[in-house]
């Protein structure tokens, strides 16, 4: 513990915990958003078939994917919480974060032999890439308050964010032109299955060695935990008690207690449309080929990360100039405005003004969410179980949110109007935001 305290606020340990970004980011852009949802929409169109046999029963490939995507976020909403008791009473939670991180880049390695033939192999590693993604990344957004000090916080986590999209910028651009030009990179038609399709293959291994062999800096220096004092009996049952702990905690602390109402809210919009977004693009924008189609919507992606890194350096600033509070009200409104402009794009320029917009607000709501948060903490050092709650509300927010997004698709016959719906969360996350600040003097 005395190392630990010792290098709190040092440059080293911070530059090593924002670096874990760097790794992990590329699975959330070329896997999430960018290659695999392409991938996935290829291969079946390649096998001329809309529908897949699976557990007995006929299902098409967009509730498919989109029931795997949901079933993996009430897994990670459960474990999250119950592994991050654990850590923080035993003080291993880099033992944690490792077991995460291998578990999210072997199952992006796996991705290589997704196929309608192997098809419960396929969906179990996108299942435990999702697994190992989020759960990792929730013990190291735990690490926050450990390695830095309150007013070193938002500028620290808006630099991981800005790694992360560099660095997933740069493995996907690579990407893109292994899939855009696979001839340079001699990859070639190989039995029945085209160059393109084994390009992104490729790109699912490039992935998984970049996180786990990158996450190496941030293992080095990172502490192991803090340990927990007294018995360790029922190791299980005493992470439960731990969040029971926190819970009565946050009763207690009525401003982080407003704080996570209004996270929750906005956040569950948020990740929504950072889920949907390509898959909005392909549907509801009018592309003038595949081709097209394809190389338009990595563009947007890639567009999207490049000005997030700008989005998250402003917010930061402007966090510092203006306080958090009122720097996240602003940003929902813009995020507001964004889902009535989405309702009118027709184009692909339409499209990419669209992604210009969604990058500037992105990157800033995500890094000053999370450092507020850690900045509203009670002093303990109990920090994994109390991020745990945080990362909990992000999960059960995506879980609702993509729901109630596909029932009024569906009921509505139209994905625009989803985007209307979504603004409404933003409304009432303003909302729920300027109550936060009125509890300031009573704690």
């Amino acid at each position: 513990m005395a190392q630990t305290l010792a290098l709190k606020g040092s440059k080293k340990l911070l530059n090593a915990w924002a670096f874990y970004d760097w790794a992990n980011s590329v699975y959330s852009l070329v896997i999430s958003s960018a290659i695999f949802p392409l991938f996935y929409g290829l291969l079946f169109r390649t096998a001329g078939i809309e529908q897949v046999t699976i557990f007995g029963g006929e299902i098409a490939r967009a509730p498919l994917i989109s029931y795997v995507t949901s079933l993996a976020f009430v897994f990670i909403a459960i474990v999250t919480p119950l592994v991050s008791g654990v850590a923080d009473y035993l003080g291993n939670k880099k033992v944690f974060l490792k077991f995460f991180c291998y578990l999210g880049a072997a199952s992006c390695i796996g991705l290589y032999w997704f196929s309608l033939e192997h098809i419960y192999f396929g969906l179990a590693c996108y299942f435990f890439g999702l697994v190992g993604f989020w759960v990792s990344f929730a013990i190291n957004n735990s690490y926050l308050p450990d390695i830095a000090y309150p007013e070193q916080q938002d500028r620290i986590s808006a630099k991981g964010f800005s790694l992360g999209y560099i660095g997933s910028v740069i493995l996907l651009v690579f990407n893109l032109a292994m899939v855009m030009k696979p001839d340079v990179f001699g990859i070639t038609d190989n039995g029945g299955e085209i160059a393109e399709m084994k390009a992104m293959k490729y790109s699912f291994i490039s992935v998984g060695i970049w996180w786990a062999l990158f996450s190496q800096y941030t293992f080095k220096h990172l502490p192991k935990g803090y340990k927990r004092e007294g018995k360790r009996d029922h190791i299980i049952l005493n992470g439960f008690n731990e969040l029971k702990l926190v819970w009565h905690q946050l009763g207690e602390n009525r401003k982080l207690k407003r704080y996570l109402g209004a996270f929750f809210t906005y956040s569950m919009a948020v990740q929504t449309i950072m889920l949907i977004a390509t898959y909005f693009g392909e549907e509801e924008i009018i592309w003038g080929s595949d081709t097209e189609r394809t190389t338009g919507l990595i563009v947007s992606i890639l567009l999207i990360q490049i000005v997030a890194i700008l989005g998250a350096t402003v917010t930061a600033w402007a966090s510092k100039a203006f306080g958090n509070i009122r720097t996240l009200v602003v940003i929902n409104v813009i995020w507001a405005c964004l889902c009535v402009y989405a309702y009118f794009l027709q184009t692909p320029m339409d499209f990419y003004v669209a992604a210009g917009l969604v990058g500037i607000v992105m990157g800033g709501i995500q890094a000053l969410s999370r450092s507020t948060y850690s900045k509203f903490l009670p002093e303990t050092t109990d920090t994994t179980s109390f991020f745990s709650f945080y990362d909990v509300a992000e999960k059960i927010g995506i879980i609702i949110g993509t729901f109630m997004y596909g029932i009024v698709s569906q009921l509505t016959g139209s994905m625009r109007n989803s985007t209307i719906f979504l603004g409404l969360f933003f409304l009432m996350g303003i909302f729920l935001l300027l109550r936060v600040n009125k509890v300031q003097t009573s704690n």
